[in-house]
């Protein structure tokens, strides 16, 4: 049985449906693209991972995409290694939790993620700031609020 439940009290108030916008930028602020989302996060009892992520984006132009990343618990860290990424969550203070990971098809690009939730537990702000061979080229900038 995990104890991610006890030991990443912070993960555990994202549980629960999001929606937002993301605004990725280039280091000078210029708007490279924009969509919307729905994340569902997840801590399912009897599955077979105890975090479980499913993000939903959709464009302007009707382009959708969706992924899942189920995690696993260890070492007061979630880790994930899917098809697509493989990374690491851990929790910084009472109210940020910093992500870290690369896409497996490009490991020269790595990303790290703030997200930082309201006390009240109902919106997020997220930057993520990606690195290609140790430089920052873009970051994305998110906004979310809880799906009630």
């Amino acid at each position: 049985m995990s104890n991610i439940k006890e030991e990443m009290p912070v993960l555990v108030r994202h549980e629960g449906d999001w929606v937002g916008t993301y605004t990725l930028v280039d280091t000078t602020g210029k708007i490279l693209d924009s969509y919307e989302s729905h994340l569902t996060c997840q801590f399912p009892e009897n599955g077979a991972h105890p975090y479980y992520q499913i993000n939903r984006y959709n464009w302007a132009d009707g382009k959708k995409e969706e992924y899942e990343f189920p995690g696993i618990y260890k070492d007061n860290k979630l880790w994930f290694d899917t098809d697509r990424i493989e990374g690491k969550a851990w929790e910084a203070d009472d109210s940020i939790v910093i992500l870290w990971f690369v896409y497996k098809t490009n490991p020269e690009m790595s990303l790290y993620e703030m997200i930082y939730i309201s006390p009240d537990n109902n919106n997020r702000a997220r930057t993520w700031h990606w690195f290609k061979n140790g430089q920052i080229f873009q970051r994305t900038l998110i906004q979310e609020q809880r799906l009630k």
